[in-house]
Formats: structure tokens, C-alpha cells, sequence
């Protein structure tokens, strides 16, 4: 099983798809893109759905997460979003991962930028 697509309800589409197209990959579908809804598709064919709502209360453990393939990539991730005035705190090691995450503005839910090392089978 492959989980296919995800609908975020979020307060600011633009800003929202920004980050995800900017920071971890993801490209909009041209004909489907406005301040009130927005069709991403990730690398592997995943597809974000943003939508617009007045207001967004998502639980506080409420997150997403972006593997990465290395610390290297985590850390990268991190400075751009700092220098790009991002609230984010530097990366630390948690859960046996290289791990840091964010609040996103407009968004309201908390994205996790991780690396975690192969688990022996």
C-alpha cells in the first residue's frame, strides 16, 4: 500500500506551498494554484492538497516529516530556513535521529526534518 495524497487545511496557500516547493521538492500544478487552493506533487507522485480555511487548529504532536539522506542534508535544510527567517532551533540527535522541527507560518502544524541511520533487520 502506498499512501497517495494528503489534504492540509491551512490559512495562507501561497505562503504554504512556497515552503514546500522551496525547501523540500515539491512542484505545482499550474493550473491549479490560488490564495485558496494548491495541488503539489512530490518526487515519488505523493500529492499535497492545501486548502484554505479562516481558521486552523491542528493537535500540538501533529506533524510531518521529511526524511533526509544524511545529517549533512538535515543541517543544510536547517541554515536555509534559518537565514531565510525561519523560527527554527539547530538540529540534535532524538528518537535515534538527526532530527529538528518547525512551526509552519500559515499552516499552524509542525514539519520534522530528520535523518535516521538504517535499523539492522
Amino acid at each position: 500500500m502506498k499512501l497517495n495524497h494528503l489534504n492540509l487545511s491551512v490559512t495562507d496557500v501561497a505562503e504554504t506551498r512556497k515552503l514546500f516547493e522551496k525547501y523540500f521538492g515539491f512542484t505545482g500544478f499550474k493550473e491549479v494554484g490560488n490564495e485558496k487552493f494548491a495541488l503539489l506533487f512530490g518526487e515519488d507522485g505523493f500529492v499535497l492538497n492545501l486548502m484554505r480555511v479562516a481558521q486552523v487548529s491542528y493537535p500540538e504532536t501533529f506533524h510531518i516529516g521529511f526524511m533526509q539522506e544524511s545529517e549533512e542534508r538535515v543541517n543544510e535544510i536547517n541554515q536555509r530556513l534559518k537565514d531565510d527567517g525561519y523560527d527554527v532551533k539547530p538540529p540534535g540527535k532524538l528518537h535515534g535521529a538527526w532530527t529538528f522541527y518547525f512551526r509552519v507560518p500559515g499552516g499552524g502544524f509542525l514539519i520534522e526534518v530528520l535523518h535516521q541511520p538504517e535499523v539492522p533487520s
